[in-house]
């Protein structure tokens, strides 16, 4: 970030955050990990706010795709699709996608990045058992390498590449598929040193915030959001 870029814009360089919802906090959580390894960049991020974010493609069958995948208002089905789409329109992708056989064995070293057997607290793990997916196909990772990319699955980064991240506020719904993705990037930050904010809503969905306004309105949205808020006053 160029001195000049940073007056244009009123920028406090040392006030600068990341965040993002579902996708956004996808690129939200990319973004951090990309400017923390950009030798160009001199102006560090002081926090990044991760809101049930997108985290990786790798595992479909975590226990919170298993258990939430026909919950509104992010179904397994939609959240596969969102995923092949994003890479093409070819739809044995999202085929292969769905039953978890996209990645080749070649790539299962990628796994223990993922590996909610050991990521995961056991109260989420409950009687689940943990395969990790086989297939010999190597033809769509081929075809699609943004599959196994760490700018598409920020969970793919090496640990010693988390180390130095900023302070995180990571918030998880019970009842979304992408919990676990939550709680397996808050377990692996944890272990890197970065210090982290989990909350976690045990009786809310993927979205929650979109209904603290009219014509939901509900009480527990407007809660999350002014937790939220309050988090960055207090921290930016």
């Amino acid at each position: 970030m160029q001195e000049k870029t940073l007056k244009t814009y009123s920028v406090d360089p040392n006030r600068i955050a990341v965040s993002g919802d579902s996708a956004g906090g996808n690129l939200a959580t990319a973004i951090a990990q990309m400017l923390l390894r950009d030798p160009q960049v001199n102006v560090k991020i002081k926090i990044q706010a991760l809101l049930y974010p997108v985290l990786q493609d790798l595992d479909l069958d975590t226990p919170s795709y298993r258990e939430n995948g026909h919950m509104p208002i992010l179904s397994k089905t939609l959240m596969v699709r969102f995923w092949s789409e994003y890479f093409t329109t070819d739809r044995s992708l999202f085929e292969a996608m769905y039953t978890n056989t996209h990645i080749p064995s070649e790539d299962a070293h990628l796994y223990k990045y993922v590996n909610w057997s050991s990521l995961l607290p056991e109260h989420l793990k409950k009687n689940h058992l943990y395969n990790m997916p086989t297939n010999q196909n190597m033809l769509l990772v081929k075809k699609y390498p943004g599959l196994v990319d760490v700018r598409a699955s920020p969970l793919l980064a090496e640990d010693e590449k988390l180390i130095g991240l900023p302070l995180t506020y990571l918030i998880t719904c019970m009842y979304d598929v992408l919990r676990d993705d939550g709680f397996m990037y808050v377990s692996r930050l944890r272990k890197a040193g970065v210090q982290v904010v989990h909350e976690h809503y045990d009786s809310t969905f993927h979205g929650i915030l979109l209904f603290s306004s009219w014509p939901f309105d509900l009480s527990i949205a407007h809660r999350i959001a002014d937790n939220y808020l309050n988090w960055l006053n207090k921290n930016l």
